[in-house]
């Protein structure tokens, strides 16, 4: 069984609480961070190597350092707690069952950025998960932890929730930052990023849920002992939101570098698939990710076992790999269709792009169609080769990366199981509505 830092003791009474987190070791990072300079926090993150849990992947300690610093202007941390994207949920089941970790991570963390507001931005669906941080948020705050001169060190930190109203597209960092401003959550053009002109103009850093929650134990322990853990490049553990036909779903936290077979078919992880099925293709990092058929989620296209980790999942590039992503591992057996799940993303992308960009807009509008056709047994053959082209056209050529996670799972599925689309044109399949499926020939025997 894999290490783990984040819900190692989630089985103790009251953890949830802040006397219950104080009795198994928490909040003693704090302590230990306000009398660090903020640089040093910031250079311990840099060694653990940790990168960011919210789908990017993009080493955090970097993204800290380019925080701008001009003098009189103020910094924010933002916690991106706007889990949305499809297949994905352990930031909500961290949030829920441990508060304070998220609470302490972000004190620590903004005192390295030099930040005296920071803010939780959740999902507005997650209403209960929102009054359980509220609710802890003033337990920090009754115990000094939040406020004024936290532990009498002189550093001053505000900490409020703000609930979004469940749109996908505010999960992107400036889509967030528009949104918590009041605004309508459109991405920005990227430059200038958050780290110069972010949140009302100010130098912000936006981390997600678990990034964040990592911290406390980095302070505690060094960067150097979290780089112990996991394997190369990918360090630490990671929290995996496992899904499907599987026996097992729920939440693991897993040392980076676990084998994916291992994952699937272990008793400590999802226990093999349902109904003794058999195993024919798995999203390994939310909907947004390449599907792989079952040969190559357990190896590579070298032959080499598959393993949990971003530079393993991701190994032959879109040809043959996929990515890590949010952890969001979706595993389906023989029976499942291809097609009507890729319909069913793609539906949930054109109904989630704000329309900013037309590639976007109208891609995601016409590939949700062509699919439906597949499901009504009106397609042909040129409907698959139109899917490819519109999937092209979409992706790289939008503000933000919605476009591009409407478009990775069109390539894959054709990629990977274009004789599944053939065979609907061919044998006719159809559907009488979006939730009762039928084949063509029991009409016709009928």
């Amino acid at each position: 069984m894999s290490k783990q830092i984040l819900i190692n003791d989630l089985d103790k009474a009251g953890i949830d609480t802040l006397a219950g987190y104080k009795a198994h070791g928490g909040y003693t990072a704090i302590e230990k961070a306000l009398k660090m300079k903020p640089e040093e926090i910031v250079e311990e993150v840099k060694k653990s190597g940790i990168r960011g849990r919210g789908g990017a992947g993009f080493p955090m300690g970097m993204k800290w350092s380019f925080i701008a610093k001009p003098p009189g202007v103020p910094r924010y941390l933002v916690c991106n707690a706007d889990e949305s994207e499809p297949g994905t949920f352990k930031d909500r089941y961290l949030m829920e069952k441990k508060p304070h970790i998220l609470i302490e991570g972000m004190i620590i963390s903004s005192f390295a950025l030099g930040a005296n507001t920071s803010y939780v931005y959740i999902r507005g669906e997650m209403m209960y998960v929102f009054h359980i941080l509220e609710k802890a948020i003033q337990e920090a705050y009754d115990a000094g932890y939040l406020g004024k001169n936290i532990l009498g060190s002189g550093y001053d930190l505000d900490l409020h929730v703000h609930c979004g109203a469940g749109a996908y597209i505010c999960g992107e960092e400036t889509g967030l930052i528009e949104s918590l401003e009041g605004k309508r959550g459109n991405p920005r053009i990227k430059p200038p990023f958050p780290a110069v002109v972010g949140l009302y103009g100010c130098p912000t850093v936006v981390n997600n849920v678990e990034s964040l929650a990592n911290v406390a134990w980095i302070v505690n322990n060094s960067g150097d002992e979290y780089a112990k853990i996991g394997i190369g490049k990918s360090t630490g553990t990671k929290l995996i939101s496992a899904s499907g036909h599987i026996n097992k779903p729920g939440v693991y936290e897993i040392e980076l570098g676990v084998p994916v077979e291992e994952f699937i078919y272990s008793d400590d992880y999802c226990g093999g698939i349902r109904n003794g099925k058999k195993l024919k293709a798995v999203v390994a990092g939310g909907s947004s990710v390449p599907i792989l058929p079952a040969e190559l989620i357990l190896k590579t296209a070298k032959g080499e076992p598959r393993l949990m980790s971003y530079e393993s999942l991701s190994e032959g590039g879109f040809q043959t790999g996929t990515m890590l992503g949010s952890g969001g591992f979706i595993v389906m057996d023989e029976d499942t269709s291809i097609v009507k799940n890729l319909w069913n993303f793609t539906r949930f992308y054109h109904h989630e792009s704000c329309g900013q960009c037309s590639p976007c807009r109208e891609g995601t509008g016409w590939m949700e169609k062509i699919l439906h056709k597949f499901l009504e047994g009106r397609a042909t053959m040129a409907d698959i080769d139109l899917l490819w082209d519109i999937q092209g056209k979409i992706e790289g050529k939008t503000i933000c990366p919605l476009g591009e996670a409407a478009a990775w799972p069109v390539a894959a599925a054709i990629r990977h199981f274009r004789s599944e689309f053939e065979e609907y044109v061919k044998k006719g399949k159809y559907m009488t509505d979006v939730k009762h499926y039928y084949r063509i020939n029991k009409l016709q025997e009928a």
